[in-house]
C-alpha cells in the first residue's frame, strides 16, 4: 500500500502515533465523496486559472488528470488502496504523481474545510434526486395496489378498533399523501443543500480573485454562501436531510405496521408473495413478513443519526472544528437506509394481494354503520347528541339479540325512533355508506376515483 504525505505535515517533525492517525483518518467511509470531490475540484482549478494563479497548460494538465483519476477508479481494481487521510488528500496525492508540481498548485485559495464541505452538498444533491425518484416509485407502487383492487373494502379503524369502512384504494392513498409531503420536504431541505461553500477557504475567505458565484453556477448549486464562517461549519442541511428522512420512515413504519397486521391470521386481510416473506426454522407452516418488520427496525436507526447529528453540533464554536468529521457516516447510512426502505416497500406492495371477502367481511360486522343511522336520524330532524344516544342503544340491543344493526326489524329499530322507517336499509348498506362520504378527501367510490386520477396527473408532473 503506498504511503500517502500528509497535506499539513510541514509543521510537524514526526510521524502521528499509529493510533491517533487510524481515529483521524476517513478515508475508509469518505471514499464516497471522490466522484463529487473531481467535479468540485474541477471548478476550483477553473477558478484559480481565471485567477491568473494556473496557467492555460496547468489548468488543462490538472483537468485531464481528474478525469484519469475518475477512469482509473472505474477500471483499476486496487486503486483505492491507500492509507491516506481521506478521499480529498488521496485525490491531490494522486494528482501529483500524474501531472507533477501543476498538481501541487490546485489547492491554492482553498482549504480542506470548504473543499469537503463542497463534495458533500454535491454528493447530497444527488442522493435527495435518487430519493426522489425511488419515492415516486413507492408512490406508484401503491397506486398499482390501490387499481388492483380498486372496489375492495376493508374497515378503517381507530384506536385499533373497526371504525367505518374505507375502500382499500383509500387506504393506499393516505399514503400516498404521506409520501407527496415528503418529497416536498426533501425538495425543500434541496435548496439548503444545494448552495457553494467553494471559496470560503478555512474560515476567512480567500485572498485570490476567485468568482465564487462562476464556480457555484458550474457545479450547478443555486448561489454561493454569504459567510465564509457559516459556510465552513455549516451543517444544518445535513440535519435537516436526515430530519425529512426520519419522517419518511415514519410514514413507511406505519404502512408497514399496518400491513403486518392485515397479513396476520387474525386479520387476514392481506397475503404476502413468496418473494417478500420468510419462514421459520421451526414451525413449518410459518409465513413471516421480514420486510415488513426490518422496515419498522430500521427506522430507528435513522432516528438515531438525527439524534447524532443534533448532539454533535449542539455546543461546536466557529469556525470548522474536527467533530464535525463525524457527519458523514450518519447521513452516508441514512441514505442508504430510506433507499433499500423505499425499494423494499415498492416491492412488498406490488407482491401483495387483498383477500377482498375477507375484507368485506370484516368491514360489513361489528356495528361499523352505526354513524350511518346516526346520520340517517339527522336527516330526519333529530339533533346528533339525540341521534347518537338512540343508536348507541340501539347497538346495545342488537349485541344482546346478536345481530348486526341491519339485520334488525323495522319493528325492533322502530322501538328506539318513531323516526326510522323502511328507507333506513338502504342507508344502512355498504353501498350506501361508502357513496354518502363524497365530499374532498373522503371514501366513496367516486372521490376515490378521482384522487387515484389526480395521483396519477401528479407523478406524471414528478
Amino acid at each position: 500500500m503506498p504511503k500517502s504525505k500528509k497535506l499539513w505535515g510541514g509543521r510537524f517533525t514526526a510521524e502521528p502515533d499509529k493510533t491517533f492517525a487510524e481515529f483521524n483518518n476517513s478515508f475508509s467511509f469518505d471514499l464516497r465523496l471522490f466522484e463529487a470531490d473531481l467535479r468540485a475540484s474541477a471548478a476550483h482549478a477553473r477558478a484559480i486559472r481565471d485567477a491568473g494563479v494556473l496557467t492555460k497548460t496547468e489548468f488543462e494538465k490538472i483537468t485531464r488528470g481528474l478525469r484519469e483519476l475518475g477512469k482509473r477508479a472505474a477500471t483499476e481494481r486496487n486503486f483505492f488502496d491507500s492509507d491516506a487521510e481521506d478521499v480529498h488528500s488521496f485525490i491531490e496525492s494522486q494528482l501529483v504523481k500524474l501531472v507533477g508540481d501543476a498538481g501541487k498548485k490546485l489547492h491554492t485559495g482553498r482549504s480542506r474545510n470548504d473543499q469537503v464541505a463542497a463534495a458533500f452538498r454535491l454528493w447530497l444533491r444527488d442522493r435527495i434526486d435518487n430519493i426522489d425518484v425511488l419515492t415516486s416509485d413507492t408512490q406508484q407502487a401503491l397506486i398499482d395496489a390501490a387499481e388492483r383492487h380498486r372496489n375492495a373494502v376493508l374497515p378503517g379503524y381507530t384506536h385499533v378498533q373497526r371504525a367505518q369502512p374505507v375502500l382499500w384504494a383509500h387506504w393506499c392513498l393516505a399514503y400516498f399523501e404521506m409520501l407527496k409531503r415528503d418529497r416536498e420536504r426533501l425538495a425543500d431541505a434541496r435548496k439548503r443543500v444545494n448552495v457553494s461553500p467553494l471559496g470560503s477557504a478555512a474560515l476567512a475567505g480567500t485572498s485570490f480573485k476567485i468568482d465564487r458565484e462562476a464556480v457555484a453556477r458550474e457545479l450547478g448549486f443555486d448561489a454561493a454562501t454569504l459567510n465564509s464562517l457559516d459556510a465552513v461549519s455549516d451543517r444544518d442541511f445535513a440535519v435537516e436531510f436526515v430530519s425529512s428522512c426520519s419522517l419518511m420512515m415514519v410514514h413507511l413504519s406505519r404502512m408497514a405496521e399496518d400491513l403486518i397486521l392485515f397479513c396476520s391470521t387474525e386479520f387476514g386481510f392481506v397475503e404476502l408473495s413468496d418473494a417478500v416473506s420468510s419462514g421459520s426454522s421451526l414451525m413449518p407452516q410459518k409465513k413471516n413478513p421480514d420486510a415488513l418488520e426490518l422496515l419498522r427496525g430500521k427506522t430507528g436507526r435513522v432516528f438515531g443519526h438525527l439524534i447524532g447529528l443534533l448532539t454533535m453540533l449542539k455546543g461546536l464554536p466557529l469556525a470548522y472544528n474536527k467533530d464535525l468529521q463525524e457527519d458523514k457516516e450518519p447521513v452516508f447510512d441514512t441514505v442508504d437506509t430510506i433507499e433499500v426502505s423505499l425499494k423494499a416497500m415498492a416491492l412488498v406492495l406490488d407482491n401483495l394481494t387483498v383477500i377482498e371477502t375477507r375484507t368485506k367481511e370484516a368491514a360489513t360486522t361489528g356495528f361499523l354503520n352505526a354513524t350511518e343511522l346516526a346520520d340517517y336520524l339527522v336527516r330526519k330532524g333529530v339533533p346528533f347528541r339525540e341521534a347518537h344516544e338512540t343508536v348507541g342503544e340501539a347497538v346495545l340491543y342488537a349485541i344482546s339479540q346478536n345481530k348486526e344493526l341491519n339485520d334488525l326489524s323495522i319493528k325492533e329499530l322502530s322501538r328506539f325512533s318513531k323516526k326510522i322507517g323502511k328507507d333506513v336499509f338502504e342507508a344502512l348498506s355498504l353501498r350506501n355508506t361508502l357513496a354518502s362520504k363524497n365530499t374532498i378527501g373522503g371514501t366513496s367510490p367516486t372521490r376515490v376515483k378521482e384522487a387515484l386520477r389526480d395521483a396519477k396527473r401528479y407523478l406524471k408532473r414528478k
